[in-house]
């Protein structure tokens, strides 16, 4: 098991009205982290080095490479001094699955987007997540981001990092994770949650970042069918969340937000038309 520290201080020059001194500040560290599965490295992502089981199980599981955390066999985080590799045995029948998905989406080396298969499995089509009768107030909504804030410990000391939670109503937020990166955060969630036995059908996703296709299929594969977001949506994003059956609500900002999609989940009392 492999040990970092997320954080660096490092020296500065802090200028302010009244001048410019010399200080330190914390700041995240960023790391390549490459993701191997059956010894090969299949994506190298820079993130926090924190939370590394929980990033590759998550990550194994909003990719699609498999569906659940029993199939995943082990998890071995090693250092390699410039970076981390996280070498993920599947057990065999996830295994047989995911070499015959790598071998479909080979391509030459240096084609960018390489043939049709790639283009559709960047806009790959979400499944309609079950919906378990999860409804939200606008007190939910609020405080929701507003629990999530207090538990960004590293964004705190930084003023650089992302987070996603997971919000219960009656619990509050029961899981969270921060990363430099967004798609990282959420990952880590996903493997948290998935290690913890927390199914997504009994609350929502909480981001701090705007809202992107993939993070909308990132919750889906998660099984939430609602996030909650600080930030934008993107159109792409929006008409995803709608074909998939989850609530999206952006844009929270103290009482205020917006819903995109499925506004019947969220119990807020009469719609007024506004600009």
């Amino acid at each position: 098991m492999t040990s970092r520290v997320p954080l660096a201080r490092i020296s500065r020059i802090a200028h302010r009205a009244g001048g410019a001194a010399a200080a330190s500040r914390l700041v995240p560290e960023e790391t390549p982290i490459a993701l191997s599965y059956g010894g090969t490295t299949h994506a190298v992502m820079m993130a926090t080095p924190a939370d590394f089981e929980d990033f590759a199980l998550g990550f194994s599981i909003t990719e699609g490479i498999v569906g659940s955390a029993e199939e995943i066999d082990l998890i071995d985080v090693q250092d390699q001094g410039a970076g981390i590799d996280i070498q993920i045995r599947m057990k065999n029948a996830a295994g047989r699955r995911f070499e015959a998905r790598r071998r479909r989406l080979a391509g030459p080396v240096g084609c960018g987007l390489c043939g049709i298969e790639s283009i559709e499995e960047a806009t790959r089509s979400v499944g309609a997540v079950g919906y378990s009768g999860l409804t939200l107030t606008a007190h939910d909504v609020v405080r929701s981001v507003q629990l999530l804030s207090k538990l960004q410990h590293l964004h705190a000391q930084t003023g650089a990092m992302h987070a996603a939670g997971f919000y219960v109503p009656g619990h509050g937020i029961v899981a969270a994770r921060e990363d430099v990166g967004r798609h990282n955060a959420l990952d880590k969630l996903a493997g948290a949650l998935a290690r913890a036995g927390i199914h997504g059908s009994t609350g929502a996703v909480v981001i701090t970042s705007r809202v992107s296709v993939e993070m909308v299929q990132k919750t889906a594969a998660i099984g939430a069918s609602a996030i909650l977001a600080v930030s934008a949506p993107t159109a792409f994003a929006i008409s995803t969340a709608a074909s998939a059956g989850i609530t999206l609500v952006a844009l929270v900002r103290g009482d205020d937000f917006d819903i995109f999609t499925h506004p019947e989940r969220i119990a807020c009392g009469v719609v007024k038309h506004v600009a």
